[in-house]
């Protein structure tokens, strides 16, 4: 696949667009993107202004590097950076932000299983990457449901995954102080503060708007009784 050469807006250089997913590229949508882990993980982290929770740009160290070899994970969170100057460039550019990212991570799918676990992995090495993990629904594109590794000198080494109970899989993110886990194929993000998932705010808002829905069916009601009650009394005075 080809990309649009990148660009300069003023003095600003900016990444290419990346080309458009295939169909089975597109199992991050199911397990980070529909339910919302992007704005859940970014409210769980908190400062807005220095951190970044994005997906689907490119990364880069800087803008001369060879953008052939240049990978887009499906999860990229990034500390103590600017936010605005990752949007203004289309990516993440390691040398404007000062650092690289501290956490990516890479949903399995049929055509991109390979690169996840050969190229992406050296690459995201090469680039100083803290934490790199692979998420796996089945465990038969990865050959692993969960694995994570952690940067040790100038490659990685794998991060130990625990069967906490059947069905379960479990590792620790250091750099993201969270418990990720493989639950029956489901991906959950474990705040080890509380031992519960992080809030899923999309679930939050919806509840609450039900509630809202059944107290406002409920004001109703209690108008409609107090109108019958209103009437009883007037046919009542005038008798």
């Amino acid at each position: 696949m080809t990309t649009r050469p990148e660009a300069r807006i003023g003095e600003r250089f900016r990444l290419p667009d990346p080309p458009p997913r295939e169909i089975d590229e597109v199992t991050a949508f199911d397990h980070i993107y529909e339910i919302g882990d992007l704005g859940n993980l970014a409210l769980h982290f908190g400062n807005p202004e220095t951190t970044l929770v994005t997906a689907d740009r490119y990364i880069v160290a800087t803008p001369e590097q060879d953008k052939s070899r240049a990978r887009r994970p499906d999860l990229l969170i990034a500390f103590n950076v600017r936010p605005e100057d990752y949007r203004q460039s289309n990516g993440y550019i390691s040398s404007e932000q000062g650092k690289p990212p501290d956490f990516v991570m890479e949903v399995a799918s049929v055509t991109t299983a390979a690169t996840d676990t050969g190229e992406k992995r050296d690459y995201y090495a090469s680039m100083g990457i803290p934490e790199y993990w692979r998420f796996d629904e089945t465990g038969q594109f990865h050959g692993q449901r969960l694995a994570g590794d952690r940067l040790a000198g100038d490659s990685y080494v794998p991060i130990a995954i625990t069967e906490t109970e059947p069905g379960v899989l479990e590792g620790y993110s250091e750099v993201l102080n969270l418990r990720i886990r493989w639950d029956h194929g489901e991906l959950l993000w474990i705040d080890p503060a509380t031992d519960a998932p992080v809030p899923r705010h999309r679930e939050t808002i919806e509840r609450a708007e039900r509630a809202e829905e059944r107290a406002e069916r409920a004001e109703e009601r209690v108008r409609q009784l107090a109108e019958e009650l209103r009437q009883i009394r007037g046919n009542q005075e005038n008798r």
